[in-house]
């Protein structure tokens, strides 16, 4: 009994010295959840994604004013022109495909892979994206007769190296002397 009425008064000195924290109370309250933006068919933006080697691009077709965009820069701070070129290849293939583009801001964000291979993917991307937002399936043909691998993915890459050799399939010369 001694033992309890000591801890007790220990007990009782330690809340004393040491004030407890009071407990936090809940808040009784939920925030409502955002409401999402109402859109419309017609607002929809229309998306597509493609890969070239390593590289993987993706694009948002959204009505506006003929404003493409690679990773939030205008395309034509695309250096080299050879590429910004090839990028722009889709759009410059007929007046449907460029009346599509110029009514509408075309977005492409691209990662991964080489400045080639990003510029594959962009345009593939691009052609993707334009074909997919026309009602009719004359600029899908069009694109198919064009250059297939406009619409269709290129899937080969790059083999990796393999020890014994400065390649993937090249071996180290042998010396005999």
């Amino acid at each position: 009994m001694a033992n309890e009425t000591g801890l007790d008064n220990l007990n009782k000195e330690l809340a004393t010295v040491i004030p407890q924290a009071a407990p936090q109370q809940k808040q009784a309250t939920k925030k409502a959840p955002a409401k999402r933006r109402a859109v419309s068919k017609k607002n929809k933006p229309v998306t597509e994604s493609a890969r070239r080697k390593m590289a993987v691009a993706r694009a948002s077709l959204v009505p506006g004013t003929a404003r493409i965009t690679i990773n939030s820069f205008d395309i034509s701070t695309v250096k080299p022109r050879e590429l910004r070129e090839m990028i722009l290849e889709p759009v410059n293939i007929s007046s449907l495909t460029k009346d599509i583009a110029g009514k509408s801001d075309i977005g492409i964000v691209v990662y991964g892979g080489g400045s080639s291979g990003q510029a594959q993917a962009a345009r593939s991307v691009l052609a993707k994206v334009i074909a997919k937002a026309s009602t009719s399936d004359v600029i899908k043909k069009m694109y198919m007769d064009y250059d297939r691998t406009l619409l269709v993915d290129d899937v080969r890459q790059v083999e990796p190296k393999k020890f014994k050799g400065p390649k993937a399939r090249a071996r180290f010369q042998k010396s005999y002397r």
